[in-house]
Order: C-alpha cells, then sequence, then structure tokens
C-alpha cells in the first residue's frame, strides 16, 4: 500500500522526528495541537496543522475520537503515534482501521498481548524465558495486595499494568507503606492510561536495566538491533541512554536478542518494540516488559546501526518487508543519549515551566539534537517536562562520554531550569565512566541531591496551585510572547485557530 500523508498523534520532540522522517520519504505530516500548543514546533514544521481541544492531555491527546475525525477530514492515509499519549492503546489502533487509516504501529493484538504487563509475563513465562518473581494477574484490593506482597517478600514494586515511562511505579520497601504507594500508583496510572490496574514484582537490588530494540515485518522477518543500557534513572524515568552496554559481551547480546525476538514472534508483532530486561551483576537477566511502540532512545540505535527507526516503521506500515536478516545488522562505535528536561535536580526535580528566553544547541561532528523548542518557546505545565534529547556517537565508549561532555557544555538555556547541570555531573563521575551502573546509581553515587526539596515545598504547592488553576479554565497569568516562527509567516502553519 502507498502511505502518502500521516496524522501525527503527539506533541514535542517525537513529532518534530516523525514529521522530519516523513519529509524525506516524501509523505506529508499533518500536525494536531491542543491550546497550549497552539505555537509548538511540530505544529509549525508540519505540513498542515489543526487544533484538537484544551491544554489537558484528556481533551486533546488523549480524545481519540477527535485525532480519528481529523485525521479522515485531513486526508491521511495513516496515524503515527509516536509515543506515551495513545502510542500503546489497543482501541485507538482499532478506531483508526475502522477509519481507513493504517495505524504505524503494531496490531491491536500484539499490543494487547504485550502492553498489558501481567499478559506479556505469561507469555513469557510460558516461552521459558525468566522472569522477576511477581503476580501474573492484576491484584484489586488492598488486602489480597497485601497478601501478594507478603509471598513476594519485600521490597516490591507496585505497577501500572498499562503504559510506561515510569508512571504508575512505586517502590515499597515495607508493608506499612503499600497502601499509600497502592493508591498513588493507581491514580497515576489513570491519570495517564485510564486505567488503574496495577500488579506487583519483586524489587531487585540495583540491577541493570537493559532493553532490546526489534523490528518485525509483516511477513514474518524479526531481527533485534541490539541493546541500549538504560540504567541511569530517576523516579523510574531514564535520563541517560547508551548503545551498546558496557556490561554485556557478546555471548549475552546473542542470549538477549533471542529471547527479545521469540516474545516477538509469539505475540504476532509487526513494526517496532522493546523488549526490555534487568540485568543482575551475574549476567542473569529476566524479562520486564515490552513497550509496542517506539521509544524515546531510539536515537542511540540509529546511531550505531545506521538504521532509521522511523523510516522503517513507515516501511513496515505500508507493508514493505525488512528487506535484510539478523546477520545484516552490525553495530559500529557507542552511542550516548542525554535528555534535556525542563526540571530543578536539584530541588527535588521540580518542574520548571516558563519562557525560553535564550538558547544555544550544541553541534559538530557526531553531535545530534532532537529538539521540540526554540527560542521563545514557552514550555508548558500541562505536559512531559522533555525538551530535547542530545545525542553523539563516538569510535569507542571513551569518546562518546568526551563527545557528550563537550556537548552539554556548549548547550545553554535560559529561562527555564534543566537537567544540564546533572548530566555534565554524571559524565564526569568515575563510576560512569568506568561503567560501574545500575537503576540505584543516582541515589548510590549522588545522595545529596534530595538535600534541598524541602527549602522547595513552598514552590512546589505554588506550582501545583498554579497548574491546577490553569486545568480548571480560570485563565492564565500571562499570555506566551509571539512565535518568532509564526511572526516569520511560516508556509507550514495551514490550520485554522480555534
Amino acid at each position: 500500500m502507498t502511505i502518502a500523508k500521516v496524522l501525527v498523534a503527539n506533541r514535542g520532540e517525537i513529532a518534530v522526528r516523525i514529521i522530519r522522517a516523513c519529509r524525506e520519504a516524501g509523505i506529508g505530516a499533518v500536525a494536531i495541537f491542543s491550546e497550549a500548543d497552539r505555537d509548538a514546533l511540530h505544529v509549525q514544521m508540519a505540513d498542515e496543522a489543526y487544533p484538537i481541544g484544551p491544554s489537558p492531555a484528556t481533551e486533546s491527546y488523549l480524545a481519540a475520537e477527535k485525532i480519528v475525525g481529523v485525521a479522515k477530514a485531513a486526508g491521511a492515509d495513516a496515524v503515527h503515534p509516536g509515543y506515551g499519549f495513545l502510542a500503546e492503546n489497543a482501541a485507538f489502533a482499532e478506531a483508526c482501521a475502522e477509519a481507513g487509516l493504517t495505524f504505524i504501529g503494531p496490531p491491536p493484538a500484539a499490543i494487547r498481548a504485550m502492553g498489558d504487563k501481567t499478559a506479556a509475563r505469561r507469555i513469557a513465562r510460558e516461552l521459558g524465558v525468566p522472569l522477576v518473581p511477581g503476580t501474573l494477574e492484576p491484584v484489586a484490593g488492598d488486602e489480597a495486595t497485601r497478601a501478594a506482597a507478603r509471598k513476594i517478600g519485600y521490597p516490591v514494586m507496585v505497577k501500572a499494568v498499562l503504559g510506561g515511562g515510569g508512571k504508575g511505579m512505586r517502590l515499597v520497601r515495607r508493608e506499612e507503606e503499600l497502601a499509600g504507594a497502592l493508591r498513588l500508583a493507581r491514580g497515576e496510572a489513570q491519570s495517564a492510561f485510564g486505567d488503574a490496574s496495577i500488579y506487583l514484582e519483586r524489587a531487585l537490588a540495583e540491577p541493570r536495566h537493559i532493553e532490546v530494540q526489534v523490528l518485525a515485518d509483516g511477513q514474518g522477518c524479526v531481527v533485534h538491533l541490539g541493546e541500549r543500557e538504560c540504567s541511569i534513572q530517576r523516579r523510574h524515568q531514564k535520563l541517560v541512554e547508551e548503545s551498546p552496554s558496557p556490561f554485556v559481551d557478546a555471548a549475552l547480546r546473542e542470549r538477549l536478542g533471542e529471547a527479545a525476538c521469540r516474545i516477538a514472534q509469539a505475540a504476532a508483532y509487526v513494526n517496532a518494540g522493546t523488549v526490555e530486561f534487568l540485568v543482575d551483576a551475574e549476567g542473569n537477566f529476566y524479562f520486564l516488559e515490552m513497550n509496542t511502540r517506539l521509544q524515546v532512545e531510539h536515537p542511540v540505535t540509529e546511531l550505531v546501526t545506521g538504521i532509521d527507526l522511523v523510516r522503517e516503521q513507515l516501511r513496515i506500515a505500508g507493508g514493505e518487508p525488512l528487506g535484510y536478516g539478523q546477520p545484516d545488522v552490525r553495530g559500529r562505535g557507542v552511542a550516548i543519549e542525554c535528555r534535556i528536561n525542563a526540571e530543578d535536580p536539584f530541588a527535588g526535580w521540580l518542574p520548571s515551566p516558563g519562557t525560553i528566553r535564550g538558547l544555544r544547541v550544541p553541534s559538530g561532528p557526531w553531535v545530534r539534537d532532537d529538539s521540540g523548542v526554540y527560542e521563545g518557546y514557552t514550555v508548558s505545565r500541562f505536559y512531559d517536562t522533555l525538551l530535547a534529547k542530545l545525542i553523539v556517537w563516538g569510535t569507542d565508549r571513551a569518546a562518546a562520554i568526551d563527545r557528550m561532555a563537550r556537548g552539554l557544555a556548549e548547550y545553554k538555556v535560559v529561562g527555564v531550569r534543566t537537567t544540564i547541570p546533572m548530566l555534565e555531573r554524571i559524565m564526569a563521575h568515575p563510576d560512569f565512566r568506568a561503567g560501574r551502573l545500575s537503576t540505584g546509581f543516582l541515589d548510590r553515587v549522588m545522595p545529596d541531591l534530595g538535600a534541598g526539596q524541602g527549602r522547595h515545598a513552598s514552590i512546589a504547592l505554588i506550582a501545583a496551585v498554579l497548574a491546577q488553576y490553569e486545568r480548571l479554565g480560570r485563565g492564565t497569568l500571562a499570555a506566551p510572547p509571539p512565535s518568532p516562527w509564526r511572526q516569520a509567516a511560516r508556509p507550514g502553519w495551514r490550520g485554522r485557530p480555534e
């Protein structure tokens, strides 16, 4: 089939990334935007852009029926969900198909099979892939959950059945913490994914978080593109990713890749996906989950393999075969990605909305910046704090780290606080440079991060009140400045304002 026009059902840097891939492939790109995103970069870059609703995601980027309606009205052939929002929503994929739109992602059945974390765990168990001890069904009711936690043994992880990105996850060290963690995890899961279901897993002591990228076409060919190390995290959200992992040797890579491909085949998977594992110090690995979408950290795989993952998604969705097998996939060098978030890591990771008054982006050999912002852009309170991703490549890990350190030193953002100072500290730390990584890295080597949290409690409260004030439609404190791109009358702006 021929895909001529794609509606990008997302925002921010990933929407910009998809629009660029469409343009290179000669495919038209349609953007959608909420009231808060009227001047967003993805809106300005698209061939067409249409309003989708109010700022809260539940009324815009999660409004599946509205999005399908806009796609049809715009004459789109296909919908790319990006990541987050509706990317792993099987009902949305079905709605696209019923409307005659190609969903650029896996079939709804595969999303259901692997998007439901407990169902995915059952598939992995049937295949003989090791699992972290935990429940194989969602748990409901506080008493039943307490009983399950006692059987598993503390500490345990409370995890959302649907979704990803660290949302709906809580670490529980003692039984007296369980009730509060359940309440928070369920509330966050309901808000982020529309489903409050949770399950339990035993919390492993400082494992590595290692994931394997897979591609599968509609003709039954499945390949993996190596692994990514994603162990540097805060609150279960990744900060730094790299490929290949400094810990994984050729034998372990083969075992991880083989397990990932078998899981994808068992789920009748098609398109791009990621199988995630926890790996202990002895090299034992345990299936964690499968993300049935493109990952935030996909650029590091692109830089080491030379394979454009979004272009592959478009090709596969159009019915094309991969055209290569596992022996044809070759990795070269090392790539590292740092997430640039509008947060203050030295103030309890407090979000930092506001207007970017100054911006200088690094460049030079083997440096890539995937961004959704520009100078004059206003960072909203309504969405994820990710502004951009800085990705570098080097002939070896030391060269990649040095290049990332140089890039971070060049990166300047004025007007909002960012994670750049913390990322610079990570790149300089001897444990990171030596590859001594785990999901507990920040707690282990930088325990002072939480020291200032108490001082900023009132600031956090004020920020929360202001955000709720806006969500309730009481107005905004200040109108954002006009976009310089809009003032320049960019031809990509074709949607009619509401």
